[in-house]
């Protein structure tokens, strides 16, 4: 069906196209069992200490306000992360802020954290209980006085409603952010987190989420960090602002975070540096460029213990869950591989 409607949806401008899809999803009619492959139970595997029946999960920013997780859960995501939600409800930036770069089958996006903030999305969830592994992805707001304090009032507002929350310091869309990759800055915004999380006795698991243009000499400060923190996951990783010289599409040049294919071997290779470093200790999602079984096992093979998408289903549509479980399962049984957690990092 969507091959069909896909010229139409194309023809629209893609945030027209994404807040359509989430009014369509919202009627939740789908039935789960369209989704479902033979001998599924191979991709069966552990995130954080939870069984999911599969690590293929659905990447922040398609359902940045936590409205539609549950119907897209029936699609046959083993994992699902929502937002990036803030302490308070902002619209983000100027439109257009989303580019198609189809000749790339590529994204670029400006949108800069436009949700509905974590009072709204809080109520939200604990109104409609997740039928999954529900992540939540956290932000700090775009006019903040004190961007680690947003930090700190999300991960308290919102822990209890998440499976895992992920605090990202790695979208290029706001002012700042990534300067917490600064080894002293990072410091200071883990020890701050782990005070909240001793004084409220908080046991969500946390994951930091990492800009694919760090330099090689900063993973390991970063992984140093992280692992005295107490931090049990990586997503490796966010959109890039560099990396345009080799697209085709007129538009690569728009401001903005470039996601999709340009993005795949350059998150795959910061997986397998970071799987090294962490020596499998630390739970890895990778992020950038998964559209098919073959490019999500190319990233578990690197070390990723699940990985995440969102441009291939904006390109190939919500059956595109269902293509890489079956890809996936067969090339296991090629590989003679009895479950997917056995292939984890053996390519690293």
């Amino acid at each position: 069906m969507f091959s069909i409607l896909r010229p139409y949806i194309f023809s629209l401008d893609p945030e027209v196209a994404h807040d359509l899809a989430i009014k369509s999803l919202k009627a939740n009619i789908l039935p789960k069992s369209f989704f479902k492959v033979d001998d599924e139970e191979m991709l069966e595997t552990t995130l954080f200490g939870n069984i999911i029946s599969n690590p293929i999960g659905l990447a922040a920013g398609f359902d940045k306000s936590a409205e539609v997780y549950n119907s897209l859960f029936k699609f046959g995501f083993g994992f699902i992360e929502v937002g990036t939600v803030t302490p308070k409800q902002q619209l983000g930036n100027p439109k257009p802020r989303i580019f198609r770069l189809e000749k790339d089958q590529a994204l670029i996006n400006r949108l800069g954290f436009n949700n509905h903030g974590s009072e709204i999305i809080s109520k939200r969830i604990s109104n409609n209980h997740p039928e999954g592994f529900l992540g939540i992805n956290i932000g700090p707001n775009k006019e903040t006085e004190n961007k680690e304090k947003d930090y700190y009032i999300c991960l308290s507002r919102l822990s209890m409603f998440a499976g895992y929350i992920t605090i990202n310091i790695s979208s290029p869309n706001t002012e700042g952010l990534r300067d917490f990759h600064d080894q002293g800055e990072l410091k200071k915004l883990l020890t701050g987190l782990n005070k909240i999380i001793n004084e409220k006795k908080i046991e969500c698991p946390i994951a930091i989420k990492i800009s694919p243009d760090i330099k090689d000499e900063e993973i390991s400060k970063i992984v140093d960090l992280v692992s005295s923190h107490n931090i049990k996951g990586i997503v490796v990783s966010n959109t890039t602002d560099s990396n345009r010289d080799n697209l085709s599409d007129i538009k690569k040049h728009e401001v903005g975070g470039l996601s999709g294919q340009p993005l795949k071997d350059i998150s795959t290779n910061l997986i397998k540096r970071f799987y090294k470093e962490t020596k499998g200790k630390i739970k890895i999602i990778g992020v950038g460029g998964v559209d098919s079984g073959r490019s999500a096992y190319e990233k578990i093979t690197a070390g990723a213990d699940a990985v995440q998408l969102y441009t291939g289903m904006v390109y190939k549509g919500p059956g595109i869950v269902k293509e890489i479980k079956k890809d996936l399962v067969s090339i296991l049984k090629k590989e003679n591989i009895k479950n997917i957690s056995e292939a984890v990092g053996i390519n690293a």
